[in-house]
């Protein structure tokens, strides 16, 4: 993409209501734009990272066997009163009819809907394991909608639902879940830290939530200093080995990590102390089981040979993609922008040309270019009119994690200076060596 044809509306004032940095950034580097609180039009550059993030949840989702359909935003109010959760649930619910007086709801979770699917085609205990998944919006009415992205009412979020024969059987799929949301932040470059959390109205004895450690999270956190350090890095998982997938959920989740709401002093404060940390986090997913409560509720049951028709066990289990993109930019990001992990970039390098109209600078610049694009990645060309101090500017701001660029000082002299975002060391070099290192940086991903 070239960005004199781009639509990226940066902002040079930061707008008064955007109380944290994700927000404000988001806002400024033309990601997002206020439609109504808590509702936003994701911008070309949002939109870009959005499908970046979704990707890598449905990449893993796969991998770890489970597979995706697509369900309505809007859900027939007499499925949630079958359950009883349409009066339970309360103001954060969106309810509204049709024009025929059809009670109905803008979906905030699918436990209901997921269930009659599954009751309506499976009969045999010969089906399962299955688990389904969507990456749908949802709406939930806050009261005060805040942090832009963070706390909004409309969100995109990937939920899936377990149907299992057993207890057991849906503890392996909380424990493939749970490894599978671990190998899904690492790829984005996240450590979001699996922490013993409390069941909302969703219901269920087991359940966590994964954190992102920052000092703007709404959560309180209190975790072992060991924790944020565990990793999956390049180890390879075989999701159906029940013995290996439970040993990795145990490595992640024996070392002491929870939120304030299940928060246990005296454990804590077995810790060594040197090791105690309290902070605050970032909700970015659940995970939770809850056995039968849907499916007694709702009549989903199986056949089986020695029991006759039993009620499934089931769990359900979110990651709040949009809610990443901000929770993203709250970990990386400094006082010029936003800091993107090379797995999430909108643009996997940005080429700056520092003369645009010099025929030696125009020449390489389009030789990089097009270089970028037969090494199968995406590049960001500012070929606009504009001083060198603006470009530099706006690429700190949107935050790709490399520049090229190209000025006559250089071209003279055969060089290129490729910058790291994140540390700001440059380097000079050839193009062709430029081309060569970044495209071998995402070919290690």
């Amino acid at each position: 993409m070239r960005l004199s044809r781009y639509f990226l509306p940066v902002l040079k004032e930061t707008p008064a209501d955007a109380q944290i940095a994700s927000h404000r950034l988001m806002l400024r580097a033309g990601m997002i734009k206020q439609q109504q609180a808590g509702i936003y039009s994701w911008l070309p550059l949002g939109f870009k990272v959005l499908k970046r993030i979704e990707q890598i949840v449905h990449e893993e989702q796969v991998r770890a066997g489970h597979i995706p359909l697509l369900m309505p935003t809007l859900q027939p109010a007499d499925l949630w009163q079958e359950s009883g959760r349409y009066d339970a649930y309360g103001p954060e619910m969106l309810r509204i009819k049709d024009r025929h007086g059809r009670d109905m709801l803008y979906g905030p979770t699918n436990e209901e809907m997921i269930t009659d699917i599954f009751r309506s085609h499976v009969e045999s205990y010969k089906s399962l394991p299955l688990t389904l998944y969507h990456i749908q919006w949802k709406f939930r009415d806050e009261v005060r909608p805040r942090f832009g992205v963070m706390r909004g009412r409309e969100f995109l979020m990937k939920d899936g639902y377990n149907f299992d024969l057993t207890k057991e059987d849906a503890l392996h799929a909380y424990n493939r879940h749970m490894v599978s949301y671990l190998r899904t932040y690492e790829r984005m470059g996240l450590t979001a830290i699996p922490m013993r959390a409390d069941s909302g109205p969703i219901g269920g004895d087991d359940t966590h939530e994964f954190l992102v450690l920052a000092e703007t999270g709404e959560s309180e956190v209190f975790y072992d200093v060991q924790v944020p350090d565990l990793k999956l890095g390049e180890r390879r998982v075989d999701y159906d080995n029940r013995d290996e997938v439970a040993g990795i959920c145990e490595e992640f989740t024996t070392l002491y990590a929870r939120t304030d709401e299940t928060h246990d002093e005296a454990l804590f404060n077995a810790i060594p102390e040197e090791r105690r940390r309290v902070g605050r986090g970032i909700e970015v997913g659940q995970i939770f089981y809850f056995g039968t409560k849907y499916s007694e509720a709702m009549g989903a049951s199986v056949n089986t040979p020695d029991q006759g028709k039993v009620p499934v066990h089931m769990g359900s289990h979110g990651i709040g993609v949009s809610r990443l993109v901000g929770a993203l930019i709250e970990a990386n990001h400094d006082d010029k922008g936003i800091i993107w992990p090379e797995g999430v970039t909108p643009f996997h390098v940005g080429i700056v040309n520092l003369k645009q109209g010099d025929v030696s600078c125009d020449s390489a610049c389009e030789a990089l270019y097009r270089a970028f694009v037969e090494a199968g990645l995406e590049p960001l060309y500012d070929d606009r009119a504009e001083r060198a101090g603006a470009k530099f500017a706006t690429m700190d701001l949107i935050g790709l994690p490399w520049r090229i660029t190209v000025g006559p000082r250089g071209i003279a002299s055969g060089k290129v200076e490729l910058t790291s975002r994140r540390t700001g060391e440059s380097e000079e070099m050839s193009s062709e060596e430029a081309v060569e290192k970044v495209a071998a940086i995402y070919a290690a991903l």
